[in-house]
């Protein structure tokens, strides 16, 4: 993967020369319709071999959300976001609508914490916690984009069909005795969702990457990322 290090690195120093202008406008932005608060949201994430990096992106959210019993951050904070979240303020809807919030991951990309494909970088519970096989997802950098990410790219608005999907699902062995999801909020659901459904099938699929890797694919997946196309892999659409 010598000519994935040598992309990454040139691109994204090339990237940070060309956008600059738009990264001070979208932070002046924030500025005035968010304040109260940072410009950035730094987060420690799961990088590569497991070792946590501090990852950056444009502040989506307010300042000071309210503590949320479910989800899995370190805060105690939800850490699975839905489409109209109460965290989520009205421009940093549209900044995670066009993926502007994740320009400063240019930044991480240069400095070799992440790559421009691979696996959404995690917030510890997760990808630490994979077991067997499954662990060599941590063999990758974090990626911008990657397969899990175009398959999932409207992960929120999903997400905000939690009870919907949760009814329609053939749950089987995904369901435990203690779950009773009648008594779930929408956000608890939400977290089910993605914990027992959404997660494995990325995890599935940043397993796929990782064993049929092609510098090609790479290329074309950044291409539908920016253009927002979908294509074939690993045998179906994403």
């Amino acid at each position: 993967m010598i000519l994935k290090w040598i992309f990454d690195r040139l691109m994204a120093l090339i990237g940070l020369l060309f956008l600059w202008p738009v990264l001070l406008v979208v932070a002046i932005l924030i500025k005035v319709k968010m304040p109260g608060g940072p410009v950035l949201f730094v987060q420690q994430r799961v990088g590569k071999d497991g070792k946590l990096f501090s990852c950056h992106k444009f502040r989506s959210m307010i300042a000071s959300p309210q503590p949320s019993p479910e989800g899995k951050g370190a805060t105690g904070w939800s850490t699975v976001s839905v489409a109209g979240d109460s965290r989520i303020t009205p421009f940093g809807a549209k900044l995670r609508h066009y993926k502007l919030d994740e320009l400063p991951g240019l930044w991480d990309v240069l400095i070799g914490n992440m790559s421009f494909v691979g696996p959404r970088p995690d917030v510890p519970g997760y990808a630490d916690q994979l077991q067997g096989d499954d662990r060599r997802m941590l063999q990758l950098r974090p990626g911008i984009t990657g397969p899990a990410t175009l398959k999932y790219r409207l992960e929120d608005e999903y997400l905000s069909n939690a009870r919907e999907l949760v009814a329609n699902l053939n749950l089987n062995d995904n369901v435990n005795d203690n779950d009773n999801f009648d008594e779930m909020t929408d956000q608890e659901l939400a977290v089910w969702y993605n914990d027992h459904i959404i997660y494995p099938d990325k995890v599935r699929l940043n397993l796929y990457y990782l064993d049929h890797y092609s510098f090609l694919k790479d290329f074309q997946m950044l291409v539908c990322t920016v253009f927002g196309k979908n294509m074939e892999y690993a045998g179906e659409v994403i």
